[in-house]
């Protein structure tokens, strides 16, 4: 089809529009992975903007030589893994109960979990259970408190209502199919989509997480990378020596601020375009509510 003069105009305009969009979504990202490997005295005054300046590699080497960030990487990874599988074994059969009309009280469960929104125990008496429970510097303390997030809740109940027929569900049930049955053989399979993107939801807050391990845990052998390299950050930029050492200190210290940035992002950045597709089904999925 031949455009007019005047689509073919505003074509051309709504592109260069999001190649500049684009542009400033990305050139954030790239300007920290440029500057964690430049002068940071250069990058401070404005003098790195395309390519990298007097490439140094000091931040990464102080990030990399100290055991504990492949320790806070080991841990991060166990508790993104099994944090994000407890909370699909919790939040997914969870919402394809409420999500069934043949489930009676669903409507005043879902306003029980609506009023946790607004309202929680409080920090002091969270701790005090997570105590009296034995869980303090555990892996549970990490994984169990935050077994359901009721936002993700609602996105995949909202899910299985618009997505799976009641009229699939009866025919299933006529031929003698149990919920459980019918929930495993049939509901997983075609929601291949709202799985993969309550997982990414649920693994980046995981690998993001830090206040709870902050909190619980006292063992530095179970810290999560985030307060590994926050603890490493505060030893670059407080150490007490002499002038001209301290100098070097935090010359090193801008290095690792922006190393640190890409070591914590970089795994998260690279596994997002391999899922991009379905997180945008999961924005489109949420814009609707029963």
């Amino acid at each position: 089809m031949k455009l007019s003069k005047n689509d073919l105009v505003f074509e051309i305009f709504v592109n260069l529009f999001f190649v500049l969009l684009l542009l400033l979504v990305l050139y954030p990202l790239y300007f920290i992975v440029i500057a964690s490997v430049s002068n940071p005295d250069l990058t401070n005054a404005g003098k790195v903007w395309i390519l990298p300046r007097e490439l140094n590699f000091d931040g990464y080497k102080v990030l990399f030589g100290d055991p504990r960030t492949w320790i806070g990487y080991r841990n991060t990874l166990v508790y993104t893994f099994v944090g994000t599988l407890i909370n699909l074994l919790f939040t997914l059969p969870a919402a394809y109960a409420l999500s069934r009309k043949q489930f009676k009280a669903r409507k005043i469960i879902n306003k029980f979990f609506l009023f946790t929104m607004f309202f929680s125990g409080g920090l002091i008496p969270t701790y005090l259970l997570i105590k009296n429970l034995g869980m303090l510097d555990t892996i549970w303390a990490i994984v169990l408190p935050n077994a359901v997030s009721v936002w993700n809740l609602l996105i995949t109940r909202t899910y299985f209502h618009e997505s799976i027929p009641e009229e699939l569900a009866d025919s299933a049930f006529i031929d003698g199919c149990s919920h459980i049955r019918f929930f495993l053989s049939v509901v997983m399979p075609l929601s291949k989509v709202i799985v993969v993107v309550i997982a990414l939801f649920y693994g980046v807050s995981h690998w993001n997480g830090f206040f709870q391990a902050l909190i619980y845990l006292n063992d530095p052998g179970k810290i999560p990378l985030q307060l590994f390299l926050r603890d490493i950050l505060i030893q670059q930029q407080n150490v007490s020596v002499a002038p001209e050492i301290a100098n070097s200190l935090r010359y090193t210290a801008n290095l690792v601020q922006y190393s640190m940035i890409v070591i914590a992002a970089g795994p998260i950045l690279v596994l997002y375009p391999f899922v991009q597709r379905f997180f945008v089904k999961g924005v489109m999925i949420g814009s609707i509510k029963e």
